[in-house]
């Protein structure tokens, strides 16, 4: 079983709290092997907003942590506490994957765990983040950036979409899909998204994205391109273009990309069919397509990824 461990304090946000613990707390139906262990982790009982929260175990414990996750940290004119930073810091020493929430990124940049590293936090406060600590290679326009032992989200959907990419490391992306679907939130964000967005994603039935999305996502196995998407659309490539960014804050193709890749992940977890099959299912074309998007996207080949989430899919 995977300990997550919630690094808090006085002053920390309790949407971004709550995020974590719905994310890795209660073990979704569809697991059948272990879930996350978790623990608040904290010096003395904590305000966070309006509650007053009695820590599970004292800061120390981060140490023994698989994943420590901080969350947005309020005051960021202030600096975060030195027990706090201090603990932060020697989990991730220890070996912990090291995580933040919004403006928990001050807390990691504070910590040294930022220096040398790209980086984000809420967009309000991307330029506050650069200049007090300069090491740290500030994105703002991202929703989150994995650098494998440390991660950073932007602010409040973007949490989500953080929490949700954790899980689809640990567990597999129709394990995060669940963990989505229960909480009624889009399963995949890639981070590499932009973070401020007029239209996260087309609810309503009049927008002009809201049947092509799916119509797309039902013929993913088509060698589609912006022309195609454009002419179902009824509107111009530029024109979709637009509206794509808008909406998703990507280029038509990159969404489409996107799509493909996470069609690729549930069938190498849920299926013995070959890469090619694969490829041949998600409009890749071929299997060394596949494997190149795949390789890039994820971070590791097609066949990598099926054996590590068998394994684990394992009782």
């Amino acid at each position: 079983m995977s300990t997550v461990a919630l690094a808090v304090t006085d002053g920390m946000l309790h949407f971004e709290l709550s995020v974590a613990c719905e994310i890795f707390g209660p073990a979704p139906a569809a697991v059948a092997g272990p879930w996350y262990d978790l623990a608040l982790c904290g010096s003395h009982p904590v305000r966070v907003g309006r509650f007053l929260l009695e820590p599970d175990l004292g800061l120390d414990r981060l140490r023994q942590a698989d994943t420590v996750i901080v969350p947005a940290w309020a005051d960021v004119d202030q600096e975060p506490p030195a027990d706090l930073v201090d603990a932060v810091r020697a989990a991730h020493e220890a070996g912990a994957r090291v995580a933040s929430l919004c403006t928990g990124a001050f807390v990691l940049a504070a910590a040294g765990l930022l220096d040398g590293r790209r980086a984000t936090t809420h967009w309000a406060h991307t330029d506050q983040l650069a200049a007090r600590y300069p090491r740290v290679a500030v994105d703002p326009d991202v929703l989150y950036v994995d650098n494998g032992s440390v991660l950073t989200s932007a602010g409040k959907a973007a949490a989500l979409d953080l929490c949700l990419h954790l899980v689809r490391l640990d567990h597999g992306s129709s394990i995060a899909n669940t963990v989505a679907r229960r909480l009624v939130v889009p399963p995949l964000r890639a981070g590499g998204q932009a973070q401020f967005v007029t239209t996260p994603v087309p609810a309503r039935e009049d927008h002009p994205l809201a049947t092509l999305l799916p119509w797309v996502s039902e013929r993913l196995d088509q060698p589609l391109t912006v022309e195609d998407l454009a002419r179902r659309a009824r509107m111009s490539s530029r024109n979709l273009g637009r509206h794509f960014r808008a909406a998703t804050g990507t280029s038509p193709l990159q969404w489409l990309l996107t799509q493909r890749i996470r069609r690729a992940q549930e069938l190498l977890e849920n299926t013995d069919d070959g890469v090619g099959t694969i490829a041949a299912a998600t409009g890749m074309g071929t299997a060394t397509t596949l494997r190149r998007h795949f390789n890039r996207t994820v971070g590791v080949p097609p066949d990598t990824y099926r054996r590590t989430f068998r394994a684990r899919s394992r009782p």
